[in-house]
């Protein structure tokens, strides 16, 4: 089967793909099925789902850069980075939000009997975000969850995960331990879990559980999200809203502007 989603915008010298939540749902059913037609021989994928903060941190880490540009799809989070595509050519590019996109894929995973798993989030918040899920949406299997510590894995702990999650038989795993750790969790990951959808979505597990509120729909759509995530957990998120997401506005006005130019073509 074909990747339908080829085409890419270089944003700041990352790869976002111009794409719809309806392109991404298709294209994982194609993988899904790809992989129900070949088994362990089929490749895995991840999604990353990026926002500012994902681009202006892969500016400065060149690994980390490298693996949103070798993702399968990386969507655009946010709506600066909506606005930056649009002003670079993709004139209809609207959002691809982590949590909707997760929404979207379950409701999908619940019509067509694809098994999902949760990778992320405290113990206490997993089990609300699973009840929650299935609340909304009965038919969906929860093939199984795992909540990290917060700190590195031992090699022994990450191979009882990665054989508890290739036993669960899970066709999509959502990752939600934050940028850029889920990205690398999924890059490192790509051999272990043949055939699997990684999909990196963030604080989707809090948001949907209820442990952190979600800026309204008129915030979102205006760009004023951080604003929101800001006043819900200030000590957590000062650092990033106010000294490395103010950095993305230049280094899009360069590249508009024709001043900052990047190795790679502006499409792939």
């Amino acid at each position: 089967m074909t990747n339908r989603i080829a085409v890419k915008q270089m944003v700041a010298g990352v790869r976002i793909s111009a794409t719809s939540y309806d392109d991404v749902v298709r294209q994982c059913g194609e993988w899904i099925s790809e992989k129900r037609e070949i088994g362990a021989a089929a490749t895995a994928r991840y999604i990353c789902v990026t926002s500012v903060h994902g681009i202006v941190t892969a500016r400065s880490d060149r690994r980390f850069r490298d693996i949103l540009n070798r993702a399968d799809m990386a969507t655009p989070d946010g709506m600066p980075v909506v606005w930056a595509m649009r002003s670079l050519g993709r004139k209809q590019q609207k959002r691809v939000y982590g949590p909707d996109l997760m929404l979207r894929l379950c409701e999908c995973a619940a019509s067509r009997g694809h098994r999902v798993f949760l990778y992320g989030g405290r113990p206490e918040v997993l089990p609300q975000l699973a009840e929650r899920l299935q609340a909304k949406m009965p038919q969906l299997e929860i093939a199984g969850m795992y909540s990290p510590p917060f700190r590195p894995l031992t090699a022994e702990e990450d191979a009882a995960v990665v054989h508890q999650i290739r036993q669960s038989g899970a066709d999509i795993v959502f990752v939600g331990i934050s940028t850029p750790k889920q990205e690398h969790w999924m890059s490192q990951h790509v051999d272990s879990l043949p055939g699997t959808i990684m999909l990196g979505v963030g604080a989707a597990f809090d948001f949907h559980a209820g442990r952190v509120k979600q800026a309204p729909a008129w915030m979102q759509r205006a760009g004023l999200e951080w604003f929101f995530r800001l006043l819900m957990e200030p000590m957590r998120l000062w650092r990033r809203y106010l000294l490395e997401t103010p950095r993305f506005l230049p280094l899009w006005a360069m590249q508009k502007a024709g001043w900052m130019r990047f190795s790679d073509a502006d499409e792939i």
